[in-house]
């Protein structure tokens, strides 16, 4: 298709300048069939990413009420509390849920009022099977 003889060797004409509609769809096919190999793995990076934050942001809440009941003598009522004390500079976003309001907050044994322990508010299963609300 545009093709013709010049000075003894095959040339493409001027109205042959381009590319022909089956060189364009391999090269589709080749660009879908990499996106369909590289998107999952993208989604799974992401969901490990998340969960590494959240496993990041429980340490440190779960080691600002440490330092607070060690210092204070009794836990925190609230995770404002913290902050107001200065245990953590604001609250985190639970990286799952993407809210810093969905922490689910755990009383300590003996006590009703008094944050004990923190969970994520997030109901989803983490990749390794478990709840993400069970770390």
């Amino acid at each position: 298709m545009g093709w013709r003889m010049q000075n003894g060797k095959l040339n493409r004409g001027v109205m042959g300048q381009g590319f022909t509609l089956v060189e364009l769809m391999v090269v589709m096919a080749i660009i879908s069939t990499l996106i369909a190999i590289a998107m999952p793995r993208y989604f799974q990076g992401l969901e490990r990413t998340k969960e590494t934050a959240l496993k990041q942001n429980l340490k440190e809440m779960r080691e600002a009420i440490d330092h607070y009941h060690a210092d204070k003598g009794s836990y925190p009522a609230n995770l404002q509390a913290l902050v107001n004390e200065r245990y953590l500079r604001f609250i985190p976003e639970d990286p799952i849920t993407e809210k810093a309001d969905t922490w689910q907050l755990l009383a300590a044994p003996n006590q009703v009022s008094q944050l004990y322990d923190i969970a994520s508010g997030a109901t989803k299963i983490a990749q390794d099977g478990s709840a993400y609300n069970t770390w």
